[in-house]
């Protein structure tokens, strides 16, 4: 006998093998809406999808219908992006829905979300790849029908705002089969001559089948890998293309692709012109200043105070100049008094003008000056006055008493 298992048990187990299936995960799916009801509270869409034989409950969360372009209406086809579940609670068999397309183009806008998300994923729409436009480009390339109404309001818009631009055209088809392999050859062709400082690829207003051809992903690639700015310009503001989130900036129409291509030659001018305002007020600002210094120097001229200011200065320095004389005459007086006195003590100090009032040195035979007790008897000694010098010889030597000493 089987294993007996709860019913919460059962749908836990059939919803992880749903869970689980990859092919079930991410499906697109076709049919028919039925019983669609939107809660006013929740904003969640419920629905049915049917064919001819069968149908499925569908659940679109209120975050995802947020983003739906149209509104689903009972009985219409679309095409849905969705993965397959089960509900565990009631134990149905239902779809979450994605993304939801009329039926029609459903196929492909598809094709072209999941080209937009390889894309992406690649780096094309990064905008650390976006090119700054020239400020002040000589020459544009155009890449866009010759018969078509977006050529002659580019011409217009430039003529009107910077008439020395010169325009160079690759004309293209811009629909049906053919035509995104030539928009993506003209895109190379005008890159690589290397004449255009920016190219701008344009197209009218139209259908949405109409725009589609820009959605291509060699033209993607064309823009991609293009070196010169490139803006894109393509149906009206409300229309979107692969090549809008591709190119370096992206104008609502074609005029305002020219309006962004070029300055305005009128605003150029009116700031030519306050610039030049701007220079001559400073520049007038400037000889004031210069006039009314050179005003006053005048004046002090006129009244004589560079010479008063000279006579004082020059007064100011003789007077310096007679300190600096005093001083010094002062300076010497007392250095030749010093000098004086260090001569007559020096004078007083010599030994031989001693000797010349009467005195004698004695001398050993080594010529060493010494005194009368460092003498013994039998010694020859060498007396020197202030003129003459003997050779004597000692006899004895005695010690005087102070108290006996003769006067």
């Amino acid at each position: 006998m089987a294993e007996v298992i709860s019913v919460s048990e059962l749908n836990r187990y059939v919803k992880r093998l749903f869970d689980t299936n990859d092919l079930l995960f991410d499906l697109a799916l076709r049919g028919e809406i039925a019983n669609f009801v939107q809660n006013a509270r929740s904003g969640h869409c419920y629905f049915s999808l049917r064919d001819e034989e069968s149908s499925v409950k569908a659940v679109m969360f209120r975050s995802d219908a947020r983003r739906l372009a149209f509104r689903p209406e009972e009985g219409m086809r679309v095409v849905v992006r969705c993965r397959a579940t089960l509900y565990e609670r009631d134990g149905a068999f239902q779809v979450y829905v994605n993304e939801m397309f009329p039926d029609g183009i459903g196929a492909a806008q598809l094709a072209l979300e999941q080209l937009k998300a390889k894309l992406n994923a690649e780096g094309l729409f990064d905008t650390a790849h976006k090119k700054l436009l020239p400020r002040y480009p000589e020459c544009i390339g155009i890449v866009t029908s010759k018969t078509g109404a977006a050529l002659q309001d580019i011409r217009n818009v430039i003529r009107r705002r910077m008439p020395s631009v010169r325009l160079l055209l690759c004309p293209v088809t811009v629909q049906g089969f053919e035509a995104a392999e030539q928009v993506a050859a003209a895109i190379r062709t005008l890159d690589a001559s290397g004449k255009v400082d920016e190219i701008i690829v344009a197209r009218g207003g139209g259908s949405r089948e109409d725009l589609w051809v820009f959605n291509a992903e060699v033209i993607a690639r064309a823009a991609f890998a293009c070196q010169t700015p490139l803006i894109s310009a393509i149906g009206h503001e409300i229309d979107y293309t692969i090549l809008d989130f591709v190119a370096d900036q992206r104008a609502p129409t074609p005029s305002a692709a020219a309006e962004l291509a070029v300055p305005d030659r009128a605003e150029l001018l009116r700031t030519l012109q306050d610039l030049q305002q701007n220079i001559c007020k400073n520049m007038q600002k400037r000889l004031d200043l210069c006039y009314n210094g050179l005003e006053q120097y005048n004046y002090a001229l006129e009244q004589g105070l560079p010479h008063r200011t000279l006579q004082r200065s020059e007064a100011q320095l003789q007077a310096v100049r007679q300190a600096i004389c005093t001083q010094m005459t002062s300076r010497k007086t007392l250095c030749t008094q010093q000098l004086h006195h260090a001569a007559a003590l020096a004078a007083s100090l010599n030994p031989y003008q001693v000797l010349a009032r009467g005195y004698a040195m004695v001398r050993t035979p080594d010529d060493r000056i010494c005194t009368v007790g460092q003498l013994h008897p039998g010694e020859t000694i060498r007396l020197r006055d202030a003129l003459h010098c003997a050779e004597c010889r000692v006899e004895t030597v005695e010690e005087i008493n102070e108290s006996t000493q003769e006067l």
